[in-house]
């Protein structure tokens, strides 16, 4: 347990880790681009569709099941490789980017109401 999950709870954390993860992925597709002419370059994402099995019974909040489905594992791409060996997709890498900013923009928002929810609490309701 960190010191601020006392403070914040693990709402905090929950946040922080699914932009990190945005943040990573980001980082793997524009990667993706940038190889997009070498020679036998493996594209490489994070899957942000799996999620993590909970066990039977177990309670959760709403923002739980969200980290769970943004939790994700790294994977290379099984999909069609060119006759150089290179797997990236220029499409589909483009398309990832955006989905990835998309999903980064919402967590920030997110962040952005939770602590200014805990701002109003402090102030009491001012």
């Amino acid at each position: 347990m960190r010191p601020l999950d006392g403070l914040f709870g693990p709402t905090s954390r929950n946040i922080e880790h699914a932009m990190g993860r945005a943040t990573q992925r980001h980082a793997l597709l524009t990667e993706n681009l940038a190889n997009v002419n070498v020679p036998g370059y493996k594209r490489r994402d994070v899957d942000f569709g799996i999620e993590l099995e909970q066990a039977e019974g177990e309670a959760q909040s709403p923002l739980d099941k969200l980290q769970g489905r943004l939790s994700g594992h790294m994977s290379h791409a099984d999909g069609s490789v060119r006759i150089d060996g290179n797997s990236v997709d220029m499409e589909q890498e483009v398309a990832g980017i955006g989905e990835t900013e998309v999903r980064y923009e919402m967590l920030s928002e997110l962040a952005s109401r939770y602590f200014g929810g805990l701002k109003s609490v402090i102030r009491e309701g001012r």
